[in-house]
């Protein structure tokens, strides 16, 4: 089992649940995170952490974001998307991104 980042942390990529992580499964993009399954041990510390409600529980994903748990998998092992290990500061705009919706066409691979 793992966990999943969705689309809410499209252009916010707020990393307040990279502190809590304690074994580092959270992979950087460049306007969004992402959880390798491979390393997550499934606590659910990072779900509470998240400003934008944007990790669940695989089995808890909405019908509408499940292809997020594909995504994820895929993007944190793909060039570019790097271990996060410290939270740092939210994207410039975050603010105004954090509640639009249908935001998978401004995702940067």
């Amino acid at each position: 089992m793992t966990h999943v980042v969705t689309e809410s942390c499209i252009r916010c990529k707020y990393t307040d649940c990279v502190d809590v992580c304690p074994v580092d499964c959270f992979r950087e993009g460049p306007n969004m995170l992402v959880i390798d399954p491979d390393e997550c041990i499934d606590c659910a510390v990072c779900i509470p952490e998240c400003p934008v409600n944007a990790i669940f529980a695989e089995e808890d994903v909405p019908a509408n974001q499940v292809a997020f748990t594909k995504l994820n998998a895929d993007l944190s092992h793909a060039p570019g998307w790097k271990s996060i290990t410290k939270r740092k500061p939210a994207l410039p705009d975050a603010e105004e991104w954090k509640d639009k919706t249908d935001k998978l066409k401004e995702l940067v691979r």
